[in-house]
C-alpha cells in the first residue's frame, strides 16, 4: 500500500513539474558578438544564450549560434547565413529530459535612423529546423528593434539608451510527426530594457521580455552583453 501511495505521489509531482507556471519569472543570459573583416564588407556574428525556466538552474534552452555576414557598400543593410545548435530542457525536469535541434538560417537586417536619437532596425529571418524526433520544418521571423539614445545624441561610450523590440514567429508547417502538430502562429516576444555603452564597441542591456505562444505567456528577465570587434 505504501509503495502504491509513493508511486502516486511521484507521478503527481512529475505532472506538476511538466506544467509551465506562467507566473514564474524566467532568466535569459546572453552574449552577442559581431566581427568585421577589415574593409571587405564581410564578417561574422554569433551569440551564446543560456535560458532558464526560473532565474537560474532549471534549463530551458542553451543556444549556440554563428553566421557569416555581408554588408554591401553604401547601404544600411546586412545579410547573414548561419547555423545554430539548441539544447532544450523540459520544465522542472531539465536535468533528466532534454532534446536538441540543429538549425540553418538566413537573415536580412535593414537599418534606419529617425532623427538624431532613434535607431530603428528591421530583421527578417528564415529558419530550417531539424528538431530531435520531429519532422523537418521551417519558420519565418520578423523583429522590429527600436533603440533610443537618452543622455547623448549618439550611440557611443557612456551612452544610456532605451531598447525595445517585438518579434513575431510564424511556422510554415503544422505537422511535426508522430501525429503531433503545431499552430501557424508560433510565438511573439515583446521586450523593453535599459542599455549602457561601456565602450564604443561594448554595451550591456538589462530588461524584461514577455513571450506568448498558443498555450501560455511567460515573463523573462534578460541580461545581455553586445560586443563588436
Amino acid at each position: 500500500m505504501r509503495a502504491i501511495l509513493l508511486l502516486v505521489f511521484i507521478s503527481s509531482a512529475v505532472n506538476s513539474f511538466a506544467q509551465v507556471n506562467p507566473d514564474a519569472l524566467g532568466g535569459w543570459y546572453m552574449y552577442f558578438w559581431n566581427a568585421k573583416i577589415k574593409e571587405s564588407g564581410f564578417g561574422f556574428q554569433g551569440d551564446v544564450q543560456y535560458r532558464n525556466w526560473n532565474p537560474a538552474g532549471d534549463l530551458e534552452q542553451l543556444l549556440l549560434r554563428a553566421g557569416a555576414t555581408y554588408t554591401p557598400k553604401n547601404t544600411q543593410a546586412k545579410f547573414t547565413v548561419g547555423y545554430a545548435f539548441i539544447l532544450s530542457g523540459a520544465y522542472g525536469m531539465s536535468a533528466h529530459s532534454t532534446s536538441n535541434e540543429h538549425r540553418i538560417y538566413q537573415e536580412a537586417l535593414l537599418i534606419q535612423n529617425i532623427g538624431k536619437r532613434v535607431y530603428l532596425n528591421h530583421r527578417f529571418r528564415f529558419e530550417q529546423r531539424f528538431v530531435q524526433n520531429q519532422n523537418f520544418r521551417m519558420r519565418l521571423r520578423y523583429n522590429i528593434f527600436v533603440n533610443i539614445a537618452l543622455n547623448k545624441a549618439k550611440m557611443e561610450k557612456h551612452t544610456f539608451y532605451l531598447a525595445l523590440y517585438n518579434e513575431l514567429f510564424i511556422n510554415t508547417d503544422t505537422e511535426i510527426g508522430n501525429g503531433n502538430s503545431v499552430t501557424i502562429f508560433d510565438r511573439n516576444r515583446l521586450y523593453g530594457a535599459l542599455g549602457f555603452y561601456i565602450l564604443d564597441n561594448l554595451k550591456v542591456q538589462l530588461g524584461y521580455m514577455y513571450q506568448s505562444n498558443s498555450s501560455y505567456g511567460k515573463g523573462q528577465l534578460q541580461l545581455s552583453v553586445h560586443h563588436s570587434f
